[in-house]
């Protein structure tokens, strides 16, 4: 092995650039770097060193000049034995070869004045395995970890990664700071094998004790500690911690949260923690529009703020035109408003109150309507939330019934489990959401149940980045006859969002000579591949299908419709900016070619 006097070698480099600031250059690319590995595993070996070697690097970074070239390698024999002992190969030695001569040995103040060809010689010798292991004291009930065991490859960093497992499992059992008290790793080269020694000093076991947050933010004390749903005097838990982190940053008034542990335990074994926040701006609005052939121009913008009123409470006020010179129906307004406030019934259960405006001129129906609910979301686990509120609502509709005026109380519950890799464009995952809505009318008799689920599922399919997804939709109204539904609880199908290639909320149920209302039934389904092309450009083939029945769950029959066409995608940090081009498949309510233009994957 050559020698591995590290510290020289880095100053030995350090000198090598310094120098180079004096020395004269001369323009001579390198011509050849040449990594050579003895031994029948050899392939197997490659990949990890190739890329621990900077070396190996050099003249794709465009690293040509001599004292470049040597600081390089002299850096590359711990870069190389590091990468060695990751694998476990403790009698590896290493030789850089810069144009014949050993790059540990050359002078660096006198370096070559060009440099040609460098060969790395890498000889791993035996990989080595764990022979004895005396390791613990252990947390009770935590196993001896696999690597370990006597036999099992003695890869420095499966071995260190034990190590800091054990650690953590001291941590998870409220031994905050348990630590490394001793170690002693022994190579015998007779036999390939390693004897290990690791002992651990636990320390007390930990309750938490002062929790400060953050004086700069804006948010109040007081709420951050109801947010993180820490408690002084309960016991130390990482995962509290981390559970703690993640309700902050979910509240989302802060643009970053960091949870630092005191050195030192404070009297009583108590562990003082400091909640470090930087806080998000306060006020965020955007804009965006959507473009079809059909559904005309559809214009929509939010304004929002955040900590509203120092208790990281946000209100979010959004509107949106649509059908602006469209060829179905007339134009369409609405206006959104809603109020969270994080920690309003424990840590994990928010308080939300929403406000809604709405005109619609439909195809089939116009309505005036407003609503006002209130309700709250429970944070089950990072993937799945609860809903449920309150609404009160009023409505005034024209459809193939006539002019009718609604006035309801609803129920509306949500469940959604949430897995997408990313929301803007996913490429893995899944999506559901199941939604049960039970109403009452106000002043007449009547009630019913509004029920709908929205899945949606997406595969990455080999290296090239080709996405398939996948999304299927189903919803029902149950309890009353369809001539007794408010309008805007009906099902159409059509257009964007359910069926491209058919015109806008096209396809319903026939009501004779009247024209058609929606149905008490809907079943959606789209499928889509999604291929990259050159650079952010990707292509999009999809098929979409979708069917409205008048009876519940589609009893009695109803009619399908499908669509089929090509996209194209533009990435953007905002997200994709959309092109479909569609056309009919099957079903009657076809009207030539469609296109679609918007911000964001279709689904």
């Amino acid at each position: 092995m050559m020698p591995q006097h590290w510290a020289l070698r880095r100053c030995l480099a350090l000198c090598i650039a310094l120098l180079a600031l004096a020395q004269p250059q001369v323009a001579q690319a390198l011509e050849r770097v040449e990594l050579r590995i003895s031994g029948a595993d050899a392939p197997a070996l490659r990949p990890g060193l190739e890329a621990a070697a900077q070396l190996a690097r050099a003249q794709a970074d465009g690293v040509s000049t001599p004292q470049d070239v040597l600081s390089l390698a002299l850096q590359d024999y711990s870069n190389l034995l590091d990468a060695l002992y990751a694998q476990a190969r403790y009698g590896a030695t290493v030789s850089i070869q810069i144009d014949g001569a050993e790059a540990a040995l050359i002078d660096p103040f006198a370096t070559p004045r060009t440099i040609k060809d460098v060969i790395i010689a890498v000889q791993p010798g035996p990989a080595f395995r764990v022979g004895t292991a005396d390791i613990g004291p252990l947390p009770p009930g935590t196993p001896m970890p696999a690597a370990f065991r006597p036999g099992a490859p003695a890869g420095a960093a499966s071995l260190q990664q034990a190590i800091a497992d054990i650690r953590a499992a001291w941590r998870q059992a409220g031994f905050a700071k348990a630590r490394v008290s001793a170690q002693r790793i022994t190579a015998n080269h007779a036999t390939a094998q390693l004897a290990l020694m690791v002992r651990f000093d636990s320390g007390p076991p930990v309750r938490l004790g002062t929790i400060t947050p953050d004086a700069e933010s804006a948010v109040s004390a007081r709420r951050v500690l109801k947010i993180s749903g820490l408690y002084q005097n309960e016991a130390f838990s990482p995962q509290a911690l981390d559970k703690a982190a993640s309700r902050l940053r979910r509240s989302g008034a802060f643009q970053s949260v960091r949870l630092i542990e005191a050195e030192d335990l404070s009297a009583g074994n108590r562990l003082d923690v400091a909640i470090d926040l930087v806080d998000q701006k306060p006020r965020r609005f955007g804009l965006g529009a959507e473009l079809s052939s059909m559904e005309g121009l559809q214009l929509g913008g939010f304004w929002m703020h955040r900590n509203l009123f120092g208790g990281a409470e946000r209100l979010r006020i959004e509107g949106e035109v649509s059908g602006i010179g469209g060829q179905s129906g007339g134009t369409d307004a609405k206006l959104h408003t809603r109020y969270d406030r994080p920690a309003s019934f424990g840590p994990d259960t928010h308080l939300w109150i929403t406000g809604d405006l709405a005109r619609l001129n439909e195809p089939d129906f116009s309505s005036d309507s407003a609503e006002l609910a209130i309700g709250m979301q429970r944070v089950i686990t990072d993937n799945r939330t609860a809903e449920i509120g309150l609404a009160l609502s009023t409505q005034r509709s024209r459809d193939v019934f006539g002019r009718r005026n609604f006035s309801l109380a609803a129920l509306p519950m949500s469940m959604t489990w949430e897995f997408r890799n990313t929301l803007l464009s996913p490429s893995a995952g899944s999506y559901l959401s199941a939604t049960l809505e039970p109403y009452a009318k106000l002043g007449t008799p009547g009630h019913g149940l509004r029920a709908g689920l929205d899945a949606r599922r997406y595969w990455a399919l080999g290296r090239a980045g080709t996405v398939f997804a996948g999304r299927a939709q189903l919803g029902t109204v149950m309890g009353e006859d369809l001539a007794d539904i408010p309008p805007n609880f009906l099902y159409f199908s059509g257009g964007g969002g359910t069926v491209r290639g058919h015109p806008y909320q096209s396809l319903g149920v026939a009501q004779g000579s009247l024209g058609q209302s929606g149905g008490r039934s809907f079943m959606a389904t789209s499928l889509e591949l999604r291929q990259p092309l050159h650079g952010n450009f990707s292509m999009v083939g999809f098929w979409d299908a979708g069917f409205v029945g008048a009876g519940e769950w589609g009893a009695g029959g109803g009619q399908w419709h499908a669509g089929a066409g090509l996209g194209l995608r533009y990435d953007t940090t905002l997200g994709p900016i959309r092109l479909d081009l569609a056309g009919p498949v099957s079903g009657s309510t076809g009207d030539g070619l469609q296109f679609y233009i918007g911000i964001g994957q279709a689904f």
